[in-house]
């Protein structure tokens, strides 16, 4: 056993001694992400208690091995948190929790995809996260706005127009799956 613990750790010191910058930026990007999802999730009063470190281990685990189902584990945390909050809470759903949290969690689930197949010691030029992140944060950017759009819009359509305008939008989908299904069975 004392053998499988030195071999364990001579293999963690071997990794943090050759691992480069830019991958280790991405992984530090995703516990960013993942703890501020987290702490924005569950209520405030775990923030800074003892009952916070194990919500900070699942946030961060993702960036110690971001190709196993960590990610996935971390946002339903995420999520369960939320819904504990405005359910059990009774905290008021405000719309710059939802976006803080949606942002954080696809940011978070983006660079987890770039750090899975991004070797901790490659050598990798800065436009290739530059690009990444670009991309992502205009993602994010389109999401928020398009969100505070909708919601605006739905506000006003309240009442008989948005329940035609939903069932009509159920309908579509309806007929694009069984389109879908369809052309998959039929090739």
């Amino acid at each position: 056993m004392f053998a499988s613990v030195t071999r364990r750790l001579s293999g963690a010191r071997r990794t943090l001694t050759r691992a480069t910058v830019l991958p280790f930026l991405v992984r530090c990007g995703i516990g960013v992400c993942g703890l501020i999802a987290m702490s924005v999730a569950w209520p405030a009063q775990l923030s800074g208690t003892r009952y916070f470190a194990p919500l900070a281990v699942i946030a961060l685990y993702p960036a110690f091995a971001p190709r196993g189902r960590g990610a996935t584990f971390a946002a339903l945390v995420v999520v369960g948190g939320w819904l504990a909050d405005t359910a059990f809470y009774d905290s008021p759903v405000a719309l710059w929790r939802v976006l803080a949290i949606a942002s954080s969690l696809y940011l978070g689930h983006s660079l987890t995809a770039l750090a899975a197949v991004l070797p901790y010691d490659a050598v990798v030029n800065a436009d290739v996260v530059g690009l990444w992140l670009a991309r992502a944060l205009a993602v994010v950017l389109v999401s928020a706005v398009l969100t505070v759009f909708a919601l605006g819009f739905t506000a006003e359509l309240a009442g008989g127009p948005f329940l035609v305008a939903t069932v009509i939008g159920l309908a579509g989908a309806a007929g694009a799956t069984l389109l879908i299904a369809r052309l998959v069975h039929r090739a």
